[in-house]
C-alpha cells in the first residue's frame, strides 16, 4: 500500500504540472490534453478506493459492497475525518462517471477539480499511520 501512497503523491505533482501548464480553453479544443486530465483523476481516485477498500478488509471494519462503503467504515472507525470522508464521497461517483459516461462529463467541472488536489493530500495524510 505505501506503493500506492507514493503512486498518488506523484499523480498529485503530475497534475500540479498539468494545472501549470493548460488553461480550460486548451482542454476544450484537444481531445487529447482531455484524456490526460480524466486518466489523472481517475487514476488518482481509484488509488484512494483501492487504498480505503484494503484498509476495510485489512482491518476487518464491516462488510464494504461499495466503494462508498469502504469510506464510510473508515470514517465510522475514525480513521477519516468526516470532512474529507465527504470529499471522497464525490470522487467515488466522478469516478463511475469517468468510466461509464464518457460523454456525460464536464471537462470544465474537472478542470476545476485541479483546485482541491488537496483532497488527495489529506487523504494520504490521514490514512499513512494505518497503511
Amino acid at each position: 500500500m505505501l506503493e500506492r501512497l507514493f503512486k498518488l503523491e506523484t499523480n498529485i505533482g503530475e497534475l500540479e504540472k498539468f494545472q501549470q501548464k493548460y488553461q480550460i480553453d486548451d482542454l476544450k479544443n484537444d481531445l487529447q490534453v482531455q484524456w490526460i486530465l480524466r486518466y489523472g483523476l481517475f487514476e488518482s481516485i481509484q488509488i484512494v478506493i483501492d487504498i480505503s477498500c484494503h484498509l476495510a478488509a485489512k482491518y476487518n471494519l464491516g462488510n464494504a459492497q461499495t466503494y462508498s462503503d469502504c469510506i464510510s467504515l473508515l470514517k465510522k472507525e475514525k480513521y477519516l475525518s468526516g470532512e474529507i470522508s465527504e470529499r471522497l464521497l464525490g470522487m467515488i461517483g466522478l469516478r463511475n462517471i469517468l468510466i461509464h459516461e464518457y460523454v456525460a462529463v464536464d471537462i470544465g467541472m474537472l478542470f476545476g477539480l485541479l483546485n482541491h488536489l488537496d483532497d488527495f493530500r489529506q487523504f494520504a495524510s490521514e490514512i499513512k499511520d494505518v497503511v
